[in-house]
């Protein structure tokens, strides 16, 4: 009987995490937020960065930037009149370093 007491406290903190995991893959899963994502892995950068680098218009940008934000991925910090971003999740940066290598910048190398 303890070994099922153990097992099935084992499979809710296994259900629990990959229930996390579900939610981090579910806000990733956006074009858009995963380009900014790939820009915040390299490193912080103001909303205009941001804007320039992926040819994000503002309005989308804001909105994916606030789902980023709510979902507690990225964090803010304001340098005078600038928003400066950058990846506070340390889930979705370890993603992110794996994504990097493999399609973020796949691309410029040959």
């Amino acid at each position: 009987m303890t070994v099922l007491v153990a097992d099935e406290m084992n499979f809710d903190a296994l259900r629990a995490s990959v229930d996390k995991a579900c939610g981090l893959m579910r806000v990733m899963a956006n074009a858009d937020r995963l380009m900014l994502l790939c820009q915040l892995s390299q490193g912080e950068k103001s909303v205009g960065e941001l804007e320039d680098a992926l040819n994000i218009r503002q309005p989308t940008l804001s909105q994916q930037l606030t789902v980023l934000r709510e979902a507690e991925l990225v964090s803010t910090r304001r340098e005078g009149k600038n928003i400066i971003y950058c990846i506070s999740s340390q889930s979705a940066l370890a993603v992110m370093q794996v994504l990097s290598q493999h399609i973020c910048y796949a691309t410029t190398r040959s």
